[in-house]
């Protein structure tokens, strides 16, 4: 029978969902997964230290469960999730995880961290995220890092699936008022709320019902109306322009060369919708920054697991 101890867990927690994947502690170039779970939000931010820490207790009960092993202590977990990007979250919830014994080594980090492990094997370049919200996160060969964005809604998240929605109603109330130009934006979200007249979108927006995540998801409409609509079309360029600014400041403050870097791209505005990743393959190519390639990250989570490999093995080689 597995032991828990030859045996590590990657996590990846957004503001919807959590994937727990459950692999061998050796990886033999096949890419085994022995067990997957999902739990509900993972973001301790968005959803609140404890409710963030059922879902990884969830998740990772459902990937011993589907791998048909008895949970125990692994030799390494990473949790990777939006949300705890700094100290202060990574040290609460590594003192989770140690007290409810999941693993002889945690390590906790952002979202970003497990795109790049799960792109680039020597670990190194830059992780852009657009979902919910957006951040762009990098390493460079002297293993320095820096980060820009991830200030969350209210400051920032240029780019993401919520200011592309946000931004889409407000022109359509914009147009509502004749205060700017008509757009299709108006009728189109007044068809997703069922709303009948343009004031009755106040009622749906403001609604207890209509939480972060559920404007952002509206993103969509955008999209779809951004190919016979004006209006749609500037704020999908507006989007991958800050989506742009994003990586080539990040670039430049890690001094990585043009051409020679990877770029690692996740999030579900990035892996859904692949004209917002053309846009911005084409500004890229005409920066001084351009990356080396792009690559698609549709799965953050094996990058997780490949964290906690390298934590496990980094840890062994120190032990005395």
């Amino acid at each position: 029978m597995t032991s828990a101890t030859d045996l590590v867990i990657g996590v990846d927690g957004g503001g919807t969902k959590t994937v727990a994947w459950l692999a061998p502690l050796s990886d033999d170039g096949t890419g085994l997964v022995l067990g997957r779970g999902r739990g509900g939000p993972g973001n301790p931010r968005a959803a609140g230290f404890e409710a963030a820490q059922a879902s990884i207790d969830a998740a990772i009960a459902a990937a011993f469960a589907d791998a048909n092993v008895p949970r125990g202590r692994v030799a390494a977990a990473s949790l990777c999730l939006s949300g705890a990007g700094r100290p202060a979250e990574q040290i609460r919830l590594t003192q989770w995880a140690d007290a409810r014994d999941v693993a002889q080594l945690t390590q906790v980090t952002g979202d970003a961290e497990p795109i790049l492990a799960a792109a680039s094997p020597e670990n190194w370049g830059i992780a852009l995220i657009s979902g919910t919200g957006s951040l762009a996160w990098g390493r460079n060969r002297l293993g320095e890092v820096a980060r820009n964005g991830g200030w969350g809604y209210l400051l920032g998240d240029q780019g993401s699936a919520y200011a592309i929605a946000l931004s889409g109603l407000r022109y359509a109330v914009l147009a509502a008022d004749d205060r700017g130009p008509a757009t299709e934006l108006l009728s189109a979200f007044q068809r997703q709320l069922d709303a009948a007249t343009p004031a009755d979108l106040i009622d749906r927006i403001y609604s207890a019902e209509m939480t972060h995540e559920r404007l952002a998801s509206m993103a969509v409409v955008v999209f779809d109306t951004a190919p016979h609509d004006a209006t749609a079309e500037f704020i999908i360029e507006s989007a991958a322009r800050q989506l742009y600014f994003l990586v080539d400041a990040l670039a430049r403050r890690l001094n990585l060369a043009t051409g020679d870097y990877p770029l690692a791209v996740s999030g579900s505005v990035l892996l859904n919708q692949p004209s917002l990743r053309a846009l911005l393959d084409s500004m890229l190519r005409e920066a001084e920054s351009t990356p080396r390639e792009i690559l698609v990250v549709e799965q953050p989570v094996r990058g997780a697991v490949t964290l906690a490999r390298i934590a496990a093995n980094n840890s062994s080689h120190t032990a005395p």
